[in-house]
């Protein structure tokens, strides 16, 4: 059984940093382009940032880009997202995701997927 999971988020204070995980079980990530989403409340489910199998490739959202940082560890099953200069906009709730498939930013493209974790972030 497949099963990712997040793990690091919380409440911080706009300007802020913080390092969300991605842990993987029942699969290995290392043949799948990794990628992280998240959805704000009243809010559709947006693309934040993703990783090609290797890690030779990312990509982001721009309102993420330039703060945000995705990487992976395929030895240890796992994919991070550092964020620093937390805005209030970004306060969501993140999930990770695994595409068996292609470097996609679609959603739809995403067979496998985490429980989620709040990052709330006040001004």
């Amino acid at each position: 059984q497949v099963q990712l999971v997040e793990s690091g988020g919380g409440l911080v204070q706009a300007g802020d940093s913080l390092r969300l995980s991605c842990a993987a079980s029942g699969v290995s990530l290392s043949s799948y382009t990794m990628g992280w989403f998240r959805r704000a409340p009243g809010k559709e489910r947006e693309f934040v940032a993703r990783i090609s199998w290797s890690g030779g490739r990312t990509d982001y959202a721009e309102s993420v880009r330039g703060r945000f940082t995705i990487s992976r560890d395929n030895a240890k099953n796992t994919v991070d997202l550092q964020m620093n200069s937390l805005k209030p906009l970004d306060a969501a709730v993140y999930f990770c995701a695994a595409s068996r498939g292609a470097f996609v930013v679609s959603a739809a493209g995403y067979s496998y997927w985490g429980q989620g974790t709040q990052v709330t972030v006040s001004s």
